[in-house]
């Protein structure tokens, strides 16, 4: 056996490299510490051994020193995933994937039947994931899943695991889809292998997605569970109706609508309680009213569709101005410019505020916020928010700087609730942030710059061109991603130079001896797929690159389809929701227990597997 140790490796080391990964993975899994502790402890605990039990090369160098057990911190594939984090939340900041969301959430409204609509969504899901991160675009696509499935007379339960899914394929199918997968392609640089290009395994990306997707879609709701969605946090944050107030400018959006059926069509999922027009009150039903210029508006909505009119015309949400002047006592105009939150307050029972109205308060002066709406639970209130009595217990939606919000934590007469503050979606930016975005996969995809220079320019692009302030460029950041991404590529070195991957594969050859290259190759897939539903899909990537290059070595085959076994394999983590992050942001939309995502995430698991065994080994002439 002593053969298949690399030159410089011994067993002892070996072992407590398997030791130290095995230990790893166990607390990984159990979660009795964080993610960042466990990564940094083990990166420590190399460091010590490697630095009193060295692995030396024939001049005496030791091959595992700090340098390169550090060196996963300066990996161009973590900061690549990093730098497209920045990129995709540009991308979130701005709306422009909730805008793009709405579309699709148009298109499925009377064109096409439930389970188009929903494949519909889920395609746009895949194409969506190829390009960006799958977090947020999952995160953006779970209230349109809802909605959909809604419409349609579904449970959410049946469609939130589904969406997993698709982000997941969609990964799979281009080299920045996802961090497995440029996780690999950097260990591949890091053996002198022939790296991936872009597109070079979207072919059989697309294969695997396609077969995957209709399996969500016509087998996987028939095997979950009816459930009604647990209220999540911010779905009893959107379930307040505020009573909020429009004015009508002569350049708002908004101007010149006509009422259809009672309903108008530039103020989605708000009820228009009361027109003031002039000194005449128009009162629903509303048939064939046009909004005009200096209308004042009453409506009745949650947050949600007030934070979207909000963010495409902000100046219809200021009842509070009084004399119509929007610069403060200062000239500022700080609900305007910079950095904008939503958040609400409580009116306290000891407040100054009770008894007046927002213009008596002068609230807007004294706090630098704007009140857009008020909540009051004991009855419906019609009539102008400018002339309502403040009372305690009512509840304010407010909108200002950060700083300014959280002063509120220190006013006497109000209380903020810290849970209800959110940021509002720049959209002036949107198209920056679009040209942005859209040059980072051209020059990737090109070839004309690396894939790492080409996302770290992106995601620079996104702060200089105000897209983003650094704050929230860094808050778009994961410290799991980058400890857990340093530690895995840790192992991986370890794994190399003490011949733990040669001894393995080797010993997975002596276990398939005398089978074609298709068998091994396949049988390598599950077993990494198998382990990609116990860890984290980016430990599965780097610890069995190495592992797949060597044995790939051992039976004569090109590496390059192996790998793609890694590529692939390590993106299966369907049927727990431990191994990817977008299966537990599913679980409270869909109310989901562990397993919901065995039942039907197995049968995905061997689909693929089936699928892979068939047309990679073809594909790749093995």
């Amino acid at each position: 056996m002593e053969a298949v140790f690399s030159s410089h490796g011994s067993e002892f080391q070996m072992w407590v490299t398997f030791i130290l990964i095995i230990g790893a993975f166990a607390l990984y899994v159990v979660e009795t510490t964080t993610m960042e502790m466990v990564s940094v402890g083990l990166i420590c605990i190399l460091l010590v051994f490697f630095n009193f039990f060295p692995v030396t090369d024939t001049v005496g160098n030791n091959l595992v020193d700090p340098g390169r057990i550090l060196h996963g911190f300066s990996n161009p594939a973590l900061i690549t995933v990093l730098a497209l984090l920045v990129v995709g939340q540009g991308m979130v900041r701005t709306g422009v994937l909730d805008h793009g969301a709405r579309v699709i959430l148009n298109i499925a409204k009377g064109r096409l039947g439930a389970v188009l609509a929903l494949m519909f969504s889920l395609i746009i899901v895949i194409v969506t994931s190829a390009f960006l991160n799958n977090i947020p675009v999952v995160v953006i696509f779970i209230p349109i899943m809802q909605a959909l499935a809604a419409r349609f007379g579904q449970s959410p339960s049946k469609w939130m695991i589904p969406l997993s899914y698709a982000a997941v394929f969609g990964g799979m199918t281009t080299l920045i889809g996802s961090g497995t997968n440029l996780l690999v392609n950097s260990a591949l640089i890091e053996m002198g292998e022939t790296p991936f290009g872009f597109f070079d395994f979207t072919v059989s990306g697309l294969v695997l997605a396609g077969a995957g997707l209709l399996y969500i879609t016509f087998i996987a709701p028939r095997l979950l569970p009816d459930r009604e969605a647990v209220a999540s946090q911010t779905g009893s944050r959107e379930g307040k109706h505020f009573l909020a107030q429009i004015t009508v400018g002569e350049s708002a959006k908004i101007m010149g609508d006509l009422a259809v059926g009672g309903i108008f069509r530039g103020l989605p999922n708000m009820t228009v309680r009361m027109i003031q027009r002039g000194k005449e009150i128009l009162l629903p039903p509303y048939e064939d009213v046009r909004i005009r210029p200096d209308d004042i508006l009453v409506v009745a909505a949650v947050r949600k569709p007030l934070r979207e009119a909000l963010a495409a015309d902000p100046a219809l949400f200021h009842p509070d101005l009084g004399d119509g002047s929007r610069e403060d006592n200062a000239g500022n105009q700080p609900w305007e410019e910079g950095e904008q939150v939503l958040a609400e307050v409580m009116v306290v029972p000891a407040s100054r505020f009770v008894g007046q109205t927002l213009a008596q308060i002068g609230f807007r002066y004294k706090t630098n916020c704007i009140v857009l709406g008020i909540q009051r639970r004991s009855r419906m209130i019609r009539g102008k928010i400018t002339d309502i009595r403040i009372q305690s217990g009512d509840v304010l939606l407010i909108q200002g700087q950060p700083i300014d919000v959280s002063g509120l934590r220190n006013n006497r007469d109000v209380v903020l609730i810290e849970w209800s503050t959110e940021e509002l979606p720049s959209l002036d930016h949107a198209k920056r942030a679009l040209i942005i975005f859209s040059a980072v996969v051209f020059f990737a995809a090109t070839g004309i710059l690396p894939i790492v220079v080409s996302a770290l320019c992106g995601a620079a692009a996104m702060v200089v061109m105000g897209v983003l302030n650094v704050d929230q460029a860094f808050r778009a950041l994961d410290s799991k991603i980058v400890t857990t991404i340093a530690t895995a590529l840790a192992l991986g070195v370890a794994l190399q130079e003490t011949g733990g991957a040669a001894y393995l594969a080797h010993s997975l050859v002596v276990l398939v001896e005398g089978q074609s290259p298709t068998v091994v190759l396949s049988l390598f897939f599950i077993l990494v797929a198998v382990l990609a539903n116990i860890i984290s899909t980016k430990a599965c990537a780097v610890l069995f690159t190495p592992i797949a290059v060597d044995l790939a070595r051992e039976i004569g085959v090109p590496p390059e389809s192996f790998a793609l076994a890694i590529v692939f394999a390590a993106n299966c983590s369907f049927a727990s929701p431990l191994g990817y992050q977008t299966n537990l942001l599913v679980i409270a939309p869909g109310n989901y227990r562990f397993v919901d995502f065995s039942r039907a995430g197995v049968p995905l698991v061997v689909l693929m597997w089936i699928v892979f065994t068939l047309f990679v080994p073809w594909y790749y002439g093995l």
